[in-house]
């Protein structure tokens, strides 16, 4: 994590705690964008995501948390980004939406084919292959825009008896914000791990500064990696 003070949790916090407690019984691991095209140098994405992936030790710390929480047994599910070939037909787009479709982002050439997938900017990462394909993690369909409204995340971790979700993944101010704001409105208590994620640094701001800020002030509770990792462990 990095250690710069713009990013560090307030020394005397205004607000107050939620009282928020681990139970692995209802707990599941939330993974938003696991994928090529945020997290590697070989990514489409990387000018403008790896310095804050870097400084925050994101990939390592997903690894980290993949492998605590196969440990542990609970519940792990992901929820990626794709686009095919038919979502060139939307009629208007975002900026952030605009942006992906310039540089290729998530780019799978059918719903119903694997062909061209693996080690394409759609692809999971390589080290967090044996985890998400392990035949026992939930790997949701695809949601399109930053929430999971278009998928079926929810649904699935509903039917396994979760109500509680510790999210982590890319991006900070985007998919993983948009996850976290969802699940609260659907009843679940989330927790969101400050340093297995990262956000965009671009002229129009700082994206994983404006995701901490509401992480804080939304979040049943912000934990680095380490602590996440201690609580599993403890449960």
């Amino acid at each position: 994590m990095s250690d710069s003070s713009i990013y560090a949790e307030p020394a005397s916090p205004a607000l107050p705690g939620s009282g928020f407690t681990l139970d692995l019984a209802r707990a599941a691991l939330v993974i938003t964008d696991p994928q090529i095209d945020f997290l590697s140098p070989k990514g489409a994405t990387w000018s403008v995501f790896g310095d804050s992936i870097t400084e925050n030790g994101t990939v390592g710390h997903i690894g980290a948390l993949l492998a605590s929480a196969k440990e542990t047994g609970i519940t792990v599910a992901v929820s990626p980004h794709y686009f095919y070939p038919t979502d060139q037909q939307w009629q208007f787009s975002d900026p952030i939406e605009q942006f992906m479709h310039s540089v290729g982002m998530f780019s799978r050439t059918g719903p119903l084919t694997l062909d061209g997938f693996t080690d394409s900017g759609a692809d999971f990462l390589p080290e967090y292959r044996e985890y998400i394909l392990d035949g026992k993690t939930v790997i949701a369909s695809p949601h399109k825009i930053v929430g999971p409204e278009s998928n079926d995340l929810v649904l699935q971790l509903r039917k396994r008896g979760i109500s509680q979700v510790i999210l982590a993944g890319m991006a900070a101010n985007l998919c993983t914000e948009g996850h976290l704001r969802e699940l609260l409105e659907q009843g679940f208590e989330v927790v969101v791990v400050r340093d297995a994620t990262a956000g965009p640094r671009l002229p129009e701001g700082d994206g994983y500064l404006a995701a901490l800020i509401n992480f804080r002030f939304l979040a049943s509770a912000v934990w680095s990696t380490e602590q996440t990792i201690s609580h599993l462990r403890s449960a």
